[in-house]
């Protein structure tokens, strides 16, 4: 029962909430979604040519190595980067799929605040594990590792991924989508295995802190009047012909 209550929840929470946001506002609801796959898909058909992958990597290749007012710059751009040593339609799908879902239930500027930290988070974060160094085993990098290609649209989609699950009170989607970030960067030990980790714990931070102004914000329910007790008293009858003062 315990498992059919939750499998119920999540679907209620994270499939029928958002078709019935779909069935209400129309296709434009889903115009980030439309936005993310068609930038992909852009980006991704530019940079099959010489020219068009150079011009791909000045305007949204992030790496840990370039100054970080330029790295800030490309940032935006590079949500929509795919990484080349990947199957770029299976990430269109997962990409639209997250937008779509975080739209419809998040709204549009929360999606894109969502996507945008959680991405900058893993970008800045590299940096920090470059400064610390190759010493400290399991969190410094060595100085190589800041000339590999940040991670694009994927720490969005794992951000995004999460940050629903944990708003909406979905463990199962929440399990799967850490989960499978830990199993990653424990099975393949790379920078984007790493990055994903953080996106997932930096939309858990802010899923958090959204909860908690969430519930600062509720009102307080007024105590009730105390009842009292016994008779109540009669209004008193003035003689027939008297002008009331209560009248």
């Amino acid at each position: 029962m315990f498992v059919w209550r939750t499998l119920r929840g999540e679907w209620e929470g994270i499939i029928a909430d958002p078709l019935r946001q779909l069935r209400r506002r129309g296709l434009p609801a889903l115009s980030l979604a439309f936005l993310a796959a068609g930038g992909v898909i852009f980006f991704h058909a530019i940079a099959q040519h010489r020219t068009g992958a150079t011009v791909v990597r000045l305007l949204g290749g992030v790496y840990a190595d370039l100054p970080l007012w330029l790295a800030l710059l490309r940032t935006p751009v590079s949500l929509y980067v795919p990484a080349l040593d990947l199957p770029v339609w299976a990430g269109i799908t997962q990409l639209f799929l997250a937008f779509a879902l975080a739209e419809l239930a998040l709204g549009r500027a929360r999606t894109l605040v969502i996507s945008y930290a959680t991405t900058l988070a893993g970008t800045l974060m590299v940096r920090v594990m470059l400064a610390i160094g190759p010493a400290w085993h399991g969190i410094g990098l060595p100085p190589e590792v800041g000339q590999v290609l940040d991670t694009g649209p994927s720490a969005a989609v794992v951000g995004l991924f999460t940050y629903i699950s944990v708003v909406r009170r979905a463990p199962i989607v929440f399990t799967l989508t850490g989960g499978s970030m830990v199993w990653e960067s424990i099975a393949v030990p790379n920078l984007a295995g790493r990055e994903h980790l953080i996106a997932v714990g930096a939309a858990i931070a802010l899923a958090l802190f959204h909860e908690s102004r969430r519930n600062r914000r509720r009102p307080r329910h007024e105590p009730m009047p105390p009842v009292v007790s016994g008779p109540v008293p009669a209004r008193p009858v003035m003689p027939p012909g008297r002008p009331s003062l209560l009248a």
